[in-house]
């Protein structure tokens, strides 16, 4: 498979004084989305009341988090009447506080979500002082009392000849839509994972345009709580929940920080990589690990480091970041340096490796140059077996590593 090109950073050409001093923005993949996703709207029913259905409005449907696509390197936007036998005419005709105070768990509601508006077309809807083409997902899941309008949009879809991508990693698709892609499989995941309360179990409602679930104080639903129960001629108090009172983190997506580190020698001149035991022969990568309550990202990468592999880390620094929509991380990539002495490599602390070893530069540069790849797919011609292999271009370790060998630990570094 042949892999997209990155995103081009924000300003690539822009001089400053940041930039002087630590080089160009670097961009990752899964990141770069040429959206504006102006949040603040997201609670304003008659401006997603208008973007719905607006000419120049694009919807990405998902099945299981399956993207719509015409082949794997490009997706297929549909428009609002190919979702309104899903949908209906307008889902934001009532404001959040009417569709709360209505709040039925006996009837699903297909999940949409708002992703932001496309500010390069300038045909698109303008609404104040926003114009650009509106951007939604949603997730055609057969599921409740929307499986046959579901199941039909599906069947629908299919026999113009399109489908849903499998495979739980898309990365061949061009960089924007990559980024679009993340953002909407991210939300989608988060809210199929919560429907119910973190706080009272009680199911909960979607609202801010996909990106927030509240725990509404009653239910039209005659059995409280319940789903599946008969429809009630007056709502049912629901128990009370904390969530309800103040602000409370239970009713946000979350993401999740994690590290992942390119580890340079105390003498600069060699890498430290790692393999897993399910990983392809003479593939390897950059060590990672999460971060955890009450630890800084500095922290956190010399902690997981040494229990993975033993090594003793000094000096830290961010290089740059990747969103991971698998499902909702946040890789935070850092260069690292070994202390004097503290090379040694010692698995027996955390039994997440099967090995892990120092390469040579030379090494790790030929490897970038003909033997990247994502895992189970072949390498690039010229490569010769046996010798190591590493993550493609669009994995944030390819950068990481890439940095390295380009002189990052140099005497003037630059990001």
């Amino acid at each position: 498979m042949a892999h997209s090109v990155l995103p081009e950073p924000a300003f690539p050409d822009l001089d400053s004084m940041l930039s002087r001093k630590f080089g160009k923005e670097v961009a990752n993949y899964f990141s770069g989305s040429p959206l504006n996703r102006v949040s603040f709207l997201r609670s304003d029913h008659a401006f997603l009341s208008a973007a719905l259905r607006h000419p120049a409005t694009c919807f990405l449907l998902f099945d299981n988090l399956n993207p719509l696509a015409k082949d794997p390197s490009n997706l297929e936007y549909v428009s609002y009447k190919d979702v309104t036998p899903l949908i209906g005419d307008d889902p934001y005709s009532k404001t959040e506080e009417q569709m709360i105070s209505e709040y039925n768990s006996t009837i699903t509601i297909p999940q949409l979500l708002f992703l932001g508006l496309d500010e390069r077309n300038k045909q698109g809807l303008t609404y104040n002082i926003y114009t650009g083409a509106p951007y939604f997902a949603l997730d055609v899941t057969p599921k409740g009392t929307i499986t046959a309008q579901a199941q039909w949009l599906i069947q629908t879809m299919q026999s113009g000849g399109l489908s849903f991508l499998k495979g739980r990693i898309q990365a061949s698709l061009p960089p924007q839509d990559a980024a679009i892609y993340a953002q909407g499989r991210a939300l989608l995941d988060w809210n199929a994972r919560n429907p119910f309360c973190g706080q009272c179990g009680q199911p909960t409602l979607s609202i801010n345009g996909g990106t927030k679930r509240t725990c509404p104080p009653k239910d039209m639903s005659s059995l409280e709580g319940a789903i599946g129960g008969n429809v009630g001629s007056a709502p049912t108090k629901r128990p009370d929940c904390a969530t309800r009172k103040g602000i409370s983190n239970l009713c946000f997506p979350r993401t999740d920080p994690t590290v992942i580190m390119a580890v340079v020698s105390s003498d600069g001149k060699r890498v430290l990589i790692g393999r897993q035991k399910r990983w392809p022969p003479f593939w390897y990568s950059t060590l990672a690990g999460f971060v955890e309550p009450a630890e800084s990202v500095e922290e956190a990468v010399r902690r997981e480091v040494w229990e993975e592999s033993g090594v003793k880390l000094g000096r830290v620094v961010i290089h740059s970041t990747q969103p991971w929509p698998y499902p909702a991380n946040l890789m935070i990539g850092a260069i690292a340096q070994c202390i004097p002495g503290g090379e040694g490599i010692v698995l027996k602390h955390d039994p997440e490796l099967e090995d892990a070893r120092w390469a040579e530069l030379d090494e790790v540069r030929e490897a970038l140059r003909v033997g990247t790849s994502a895992l189970g797919e072949s390498a690039q011609e010229g490569y010769k077996e046996g010798n190591l292999r590493l993550p493609a271009g669009t994995a944030i370790a390819n950068q990481l590593l890439a940095a390295v060998v380009a002189g990052f630990v140099g005497e003037f570094p630059k990001i």
